[in-house]
């Protein structure tokens, strides 16, 4: 049986927020051009094997990118969320820019696509 911990009210949890999201790649500066494309942005950094984009908005999180030898394989554990006013049109300029569909899926009115990116990394795109 697990024991549950208590929080000491005497205590603050420091401050957090999350930064970035890495995604590893096998090819850091394409799959960057490509997520830069697509949400609109530019690459802000680039440092060894690493290339960081701008925010998409004020306070978001960075997306970037660690050049890794090998793919990782199998389902990821962590995925991208993207929405939209225009999510067909989404779909359709991402898979201009290399992405591949792979299912659509509905939970009552709410449809979201499930797509790939050019290197096999799992996303979604929805209706804002």
């Amino acid at each position: 049986m697990e024991t549950q911990r208590r929080r000491d009210p005497a205590v603050v949890a420091p401050q957090a927020r999350i930064a970035a999201i890495m995604v590893n790649a096998v090819n850091a500066e394409e799959l960057a051009a490509f997520w830069a494309a697509l949400l609109g942005t530019t690459v802000s950094a680039r440092f060894d094997q690493f290339v960081w984009l701008k925010p998409a908005a004020p306070g978001a999180p960075q997306l970037a990118f660690q050049e890794v030898p090998d793919a990782t394989e199998g389902r990821r554990r962590l995925h991208l969320d993207v929405h939209g006013p225009d999510p067909e049109s989404l779909r359709a300029h991402a898979e201009s820019l290399g992405a591949v569909f792979v299912e659509g899926h509905d939970i009552g009115d709410f449809h979201w696509n499930v797509m790939h990116d050019p290197e096999g990394n799992e996303f979604c795109i929805a209706s804002d």
